[in-house]
């Protein structure tokens, strides 16, 4: 059982001190520099690069220097990476240890085809001898903490979620995510908590739940039910970074947190498309916030409109108008 249920407001892993017991999940085309200093700054205890593949790195490819930005401001924050061979992991893990972040992540769950078919991400999860090989080596090679990111199985067939987490912590590990679905599942079904609570009773390090957490109320479910030591939040904080703060909120105090105004969702947009024009230069900035703003304005009267509008924009000063106008009152774009 993980050691560090008792404290509501936060947990560490390894010496990395938690101030709240929800964090954001790292999502490929998402969880860029600027979107990861919204959820800090709006609550999450701790936050995620996108994934990096270890590969890309050893041989210098710009984009991924792009991936690894990290800020001082952002943390506590962990470094996501991908690959399957030890000796290369560990090489890159390093490499890189010196950046401002505080722990590597390894991705060991990601269903994408691309990334299974190379023998990465949740491909692993069918060789649990090679995934403690994998953590020792980048454990030895590094003095930050190593955690990894796993789902229930590959597949309805082999559902070992259980050993792998029992491997991962002989090998060094200092945190486990577990996902409550099968790379087979990708995202679709009901997350398996059950699983999740399996590898809690498991271990004695700290265990993070991540699947169909979509509330605070969810979220203090999950951890009533499965004692896991916080609680991870991916699609449910696209275009709603504020449920980190109330999602903190709920679980530190049990207080119910207003949503935020028009004024404040208005305000945010802007600052977070003024930070990709910082990160990316405006031609970048406008076509990167074309899905933010989808999300960030879902059911709202004339975002239908809007996500017409935003695709074909070419300029922030585009962007800001069409903004004004859905937030001035609710008046649906014409």
């Amino acid at each position: 059982m993980s050691e560090i249920l008792e404290n509501k407001s936060g947990f560490c892993i390894g010496k990395v001190k938690i101030s709240s017991r929800v964090v954001a999940a790292p999502m490929a085309g998402v969880t860029d520099l600027p979107f990861r200093l919204l959820c800090h700054e709006l609550g999450a205890g701790l936050v995620y690069t996108e994934m990096v593949s270890a590969k890309a790195i050893h041989y210098n490819n710009r984009k991924t220097e792009e991936l690894m930005a990290t800020r001082s401001d952002e943390r506590p924050a962990a470094l996501q990476l991908f690959g399957s061979e030890p000796d290369l992991m560990a090489e890159i893990a390093k490499r890189v240890e010196d950046r401002p972040f505080d722990i590597i992540d390894i991705n060991m769950g990601c269903p994408m085809p691309k990334i299974v078919n190379n023998g990465d991400g949740s491909a692993l999860m069918k060789d649990p001898a090679l995934i403690g090989r994998i953590i020792e080596s980048v454990v030895g090679a590094v003095k930050k903490p190593v955690t990894i990111k796993i789902r229930k199985g590959f597949d309805a067939e082999h559902i070992n979620a259980v050993e792998i987490a029992h491997i991962a912590e002989e090998s060094g590990a200092s945190a486990i995510t577990v996902h409550g679905r099968t790379r087979e599942q990708y995202y679709s079904g009901k997350a398996d908590w059950e699983i999740i609570k399996k590898v809690c009773d498991t271990v004695n390090i700290p265990v993070i739940g991540n699947g169909d957490v979509t509330s605070p109320e969810l979220a203090k479910k999950m951890i009533d039910e499965t004692g896991c030591s916080a609680v991870m939040i991916g699609r449910a904080a696209q275009g709603n970074p504020w449920i980190f703060r109330e999602t903190a909120s709920y679980l530190q105090e049990g207080k119910k947190l207003a949503r935020p105004t028009h004024k404040e969702m208005r305000e945010t947009i802007m600052r977070h498309a003024q930070m990709q024009v910082e990160c990316k230069g405006e031609y970048n900035a406008v076509r990167e916030m074309r899905k933010h703003i989808a999300w960030y304005t879902t059911g709202m009267p004339g975002s239908a409109q809007l996500r017409g509008r935003i695709n074909e924009m070419e300029h922030m000063e585009d962007l800001e108008r069409a903004i004004n106008l859905i937030f001035r009152e609710g008046v649906p774009l014409k």
